[in-house]
């Protein structure tokens, strides 16, 4: 792993549960990881698309409601597996985290590794309230996410979530 890892903390820090992309970005962004880029985003595609580019890994971390118990954290290898349609959300430009992502990897211009964390949220209302569900999976979110990339940049293999 080198200088050009990049994690996106996706959401909005006003509706409650989406702010969870952008909490676990504050945390790791204050653990100053070696090599590690964080920056947090609204999750507009063309915004996250021009992020991206040149990055060699990006970690992408957003809130999701797919109907899954809250709480749930899915993780997608961008490179072989499609987004679930529930991700599709749109943002207000109908083009979004799902819709970059796609486009990238059908322009070819997607980060050889590119991974999406979902966390399912329990409440997307107006606020800076967090459920306790959202809560638990973000610490658990982001100790993961940071043995995994100090496993990596000491060459051992990858820790799954």
């Amino acid at each position: 792993m080198n200088a050009s890892t990049l994690i996106i903390g996706i959401g909005n820090e006003f509706r409650s549960d989406d702010c969870a992309g952008v909490a676990v970005a504050r945390v790791l962004r204050q653990m100053h990881l070696p090599g590690v880029n964080v920056i947090e985003q609204s999750g507009e595609g063309t915004v996250l698309m021009e992020a991206m580019t040149g990055a060699d890994a990006v970690y992408l971390v957003d809130a999701v409601s797919s109907g899954a118990r809250a709480g749930t954290v899915h993780r997608i290898h961008a490179h072989s597996e499609p987004f679930p349609r529930s991700f599709h959300c749109y943002s207000t430009h109908a083009f979004g985290v799902a819709q970059a992502v796609n486009l990238a990897r059908t322009m070819n211009i997607l980060p050889a590794r590119f991974i999406f964390i979902g966390i399912e949220g329990k409440n997307f209302e107006q606020g800076e309230h967090l459920s306790s569900e959202t809560s638990s999976a973000i610490q658990k979110v982001t100790a993961l996410l940071s043995s995994e990339i100090l496993s990596l940049a000491n060459n051992n293999s990858e820790l799954m979530l």
